[in-house]
């Protein structure tokens, strides 16, 4: 039977040439949205040492071996790109070229086909062809640069800022932006989506902010970056951390109310004084433990909350409500996002593991080829 899948992409058919990262996510944020994912994985695997079992950004997929260095790799990955509406890969420029399966080879095949290719420095430009990660990537986009304390050295944001916010959610919007214009027009066509391009994008509102005035071009100085006192983190009395986003005046007063310094708390108005207000709101979140302050804030206006582990935040009381994280394949994972009023996502399935769907997707995409001597 025909893979159809649930959600808004219910009959889309993707192939993902195999890599790590942020191409991955962006294939599976297609398959929580309901499109069939064929994941075309190398003999002997590659990238990164996970065990498959265990690597989310491969749920709800279906895998297929091919040796795309084999003299008939190419012609089987070009026979489901035939088939397929977007076809989606991380190499770096002209690798896809070179293997037999770039853009002019699937549209000779499938003129209507989307073509997402995602890289981090781009198609183009002196640094196409070097190597790179997350971390430099948003680095040379002034993201990494506007992170962290006055004083101190940029702080990571793990891999989320470059890798999958400027990454994969472009790559994916800009998929389904040429699916639309695919379905409408009957042309495919390439997207290019470069993890600087996508990482300065998300910069915008900073940019016009700062031409206006107001915003500093340095860490821990600003309304956002930490260096506003009712807009930061603060350690409690057991070594935990309450994170404060009273910026509107409404939100704050409720918020030095609750905490107990309303009567006490110097101007939020007068920067030079926020220095010592930051000790004010300080000493008094040390004084009780995480919980307690926790306890203090839920459920108010003050937008106050508890900073959580990961291991943590699925037991917070409105995400348990939600179903934000759900336990599937035997363990806790993020449930599919955003949500469908009419074509809501299935819970997401298990990771494909390299090779186990070759039979069924050959079977459901008509590409005998897959099975190779079997066929």
């Amino acid at each position: 039977m025909a893979v159809t899948g649930n959600g808004p992409l219910a009959g889309v058919r993707v192939v993902e040439l195999a890599g790590i990262g942020p191409a991955p996510f962006a294939a599976m944020l297609l398959a929580d949205l309901g499109a069939d994912v064929v994941r075309v994985d190398r003999p002997g695997g590659g990238g990164l040492a996970v065990d498959p079992a265990y690597d989310l950004t491969n749920r709800t997929k279906r895998s297929v071996l091919v040796d795309l260095k084999s003299a008939d790799g190419p012609a089987r990955v070009l026979d489901l790109a035939e088939r397929a509406d977007v076809l989606v890969e991380g190499f770096r420029p002209g690798v896809a070229e070179r293997l037999g399966v770039g853009p002019a080879a699937c549209h000779a095949r499938n003129p209507a086909l989307v073509y997402g290719r995602m890289t981090g420095w781009g198609q183009d430009g002196p640094l196409a062809h070097t190597a790179g990660h997350d971390i430099a990537y948003i680095a040379v986009t002034g993201a990494l640069g506007m992170i962290g304390a006055a004083g101190q050295a940029p702080a990571v944001p793990a891999n989320l800022v470059g890798d999958y916010a400027g990454g994969s959610l472009y790559l994916v919007i800009g998929v389904l932006a040429a699916l639309q214009h695919a379905r409408t027009g009957g042309s495919g066509q390439v997207v290019d989506a470069a993890i600087v391009d996508g990482t300065a994008h998300l910069t915008a509102m900073i940019h016009g902010m700062m031409a206006a005035g107001g915003w500093q071009d340095r860490r821990g100085a600003n309304l956002l970056d930490g260096g506003c006192p009712f807009y930061g983190t603060y350690e409690t009395s057991d070594g935990q951390y309450m994170a404060v986003g009273a910026l509107e005046q409404q939100f704050y007063d409720t918020f030095t109310d609750l905490l107990g310094i309303a009567d006490r708390a110097p101007a939020r108005k007068d920067p030079a004084r926020w220095g010592e207000l930051r000790e004010v709101v300080a000493a008094r979140f040390r004084s009780r433990t995480r919980a307690q302050w926790t306890e203090v804030f839920e459920g108010t206006d003050a937008c106050v909350a508890p900073v959580l582990s990961l291991r943590e935040a699925p037991h917070h009381p409105h995400l348990a409500a939600r179903g934000t994280f759900t336990d599937a394949g035997g363990f806790v994972q993020p449930a599919p996002a955003p949500r469908f009023s009419a074509t809501p996502a299935a819970a997401p399935g298990s990771p494909a593991l390299p090779g186990a769907h070759t039979r069924s997707v050959a079977a459901d995409w008509d590409v005998p080829s897959l099975l190779g001597e079997e066929s």
